[in-house]
């Protein structure tokens, strides 16, 4: 896999998206070509029309990512991917044509954009059907094995079974336990670590992850040595695992693993300029929105009695409480009898202005004042109360660590795992929060955001 931005990515997914990049503005140029070659010339045409072609095929290929298309376990069959492009080629063709109406001057020319789209779709089919045959053949995947036992190698095992677009193919896997087993998920199975390295090259094994619940006595130290100055190239499995799941095995790793692993970088100079990038950007925001929030603390008056915003103590950066503050959506003293509860799916304590103003996050614009007063970031842990953070850090290893930055607004978390609502989630939600920590970067905040605003305008994740 290659790392970009402190991101492990698909080489094939690179290749995939590129591709469509470049397919999609072939497409238009088409359809250019077809409709316009005869009056004004290629090379004329090219000079005249790139910029536009350019903006079709960028707002294409927005539409698509919105509509989870480059997210390949969400399309498991031939009518989810028919139906998420037909709904993607209708969001372009909205778009489009509200920039044309504001725009006359930016259409390309009379019936290429319908042309266009019969080409496009024929491209699209075709190479997502072409990818689909790469990834069931296995091909252009870095041939891997894995050595170890427990349920590390398991999870390695289901994590790489379940991404359909990861770059690996495991081919073996190597055991000290003896059990009556022949294959695991298809993977053959062998005992013993004596020969290691031969059945690496009779299989042209690239890599070999090493993924053992207990080290101690059984590590085959001198075997993966052999391997490693073979050329073969060894990854822990806990490092592995990182980097096909964005996220960090709480369960597993040890103290002197996330001591010695890369990351946890927090230079003076990206604080700061995380601190004023957010400054600015919630001014911003806070003036722009003010009007809406206007409107809502009117809705939120006329709903029901009590006050317009709701705050509360949070746990901030080094623990330190902090106000935080939201419009409230939900009835006065919802926990006055329960106690500190978390919310639930359809929560009875929620407001009719409640309901809409979560749905779309709306309720948590005043977190704006906190990223302004320098308690929160626009990216980190989600902010937890004391309550539940007191229990969390005595049943969960690694808890406290979270406090090492701000909380924030959105984060990775929210992002890649749903509103969690028990320990087993919160303990989900560490992983991808040490994993933001360990490999925070203004690039990964952008990355961040730019997926959270997806989420909220397809109304994902809200309780």
């Amino acid at each position: 896999m290659i790392r970009l931005f402190r991101q492990y990515i698909s080489p094939r997914k690179i290749i995939f998206v590129i591709g469509e990049g470049i397919l999609i503005f072939l497409a238009v140029t088409m359809a250019s070509f077809l409709m316009l070659w005869e009056s004004i010339g290629f090379m004329s045409m090219l000079d005249l029309i790139w910029p536009k072609v350019l903006l079709i095929s960028c707002i294409t290929m927005l539409s698509l990512y919105f509509n989870d298309l480059y997210e390949f376990k969400r399309t498991d069959n031939a009518i989810d991917l028919a139906s998420r492009l037909i709904q993607a080629i209708g969001i372009t063709s909205v778009i489009l044509a509200v920039i044309y109406f504001l725009r006359p001057d930016w259409i390309i020319g009379r019936w290429i954009f319908f042309i266009n789209l019969i080409i496009l779709l024929f491209f699209l089919v075709s190479w997502r059907f072409l990818y689909s045959i790469v990834i069931q053949r296995r091909l252009l995947a870095e041939k891997a094995m894995i050595v170890g036992s427990g349920d590390l190698a398991k999870g390695i095992l289901n994590e790489v079974e379940r991404r359909r677009d990861l770059s690996y193919d495991i081919n073996l896997f190597i055991t000290n336990e003896k059990a009556d087993i022949k294959k695991v998920k298809g993977i053959p199975v062998c005992y013993g670590f004596e020969n290691i390295c031969d059945l690496g090259e009779s299989e042209k094994i690239h890599s070999i992850i090493v993924a053992f619940d207990e080290k101690r006595g059984i590590f085959p130290y001198k075997e993966l040595l052999g391997c490693k100055v073979r050329g073969m190239n060894i990854i822990d499995g806990e490092s592995f695992y990182e980097r096909i799941t964005g996220k960090l095995l709480v369960e597993k790793i040890n103290p002197s693993w996330l001591i010695f692993s890369d990351g946890f970088n927090k230079s003076k100079i990206s604080r700061i300029t995380k601190r004023l990038i957010g400054l600015t950007f919630s001014i911003v925001l806070l003036v722009l929105f003010s009007p809406l929030m206007f409107l809502v603390a009117i809705a939120i008056k006329l709903d029901s009695r009590g006050p317009v915003f709701f705050s509360q103590e949070r746990v901030g950066e080094y623990e330190i409480p902090f106000t935080l503050h939201k419009f409230r959506s939900m009835k006065v003293d919802a926990e006055k009898e329960s106690g500190p509860v978390w919310a639930t799916e359809d929560d009875p304590r929620v407001t009719r202005v409640g309901k809409i103003i979560r749905k779309l996050r709306i309720d948590e614009l005043p977190q704006l004042w906190n990223v302004f007063q320098g308690d929160m970031s626009f990216v980190g842990p989600r902010p937890e109360r004391k309550f539940f953070v007191d229990q969390l850090k005595a049943k969960i290893p690694y808890y406290r660590e979270r406090f090492s930055v701000k909380p924030g607004v959105t984060g990775w978390a929210q992002i890649r795992y749903p509103y969690g609502a028990s320990e087993e989630d919160a303990l989900e939600k560490l992983k991808y929060d040490l994993y933001y920590i360990k490999n925070m970067s203004a690039m990964m905040d952008f990355i961040v955001i730019f997926h959270t605003i997806k989420i909220v305008l397809l109304s994902r994740g809200s309780r």
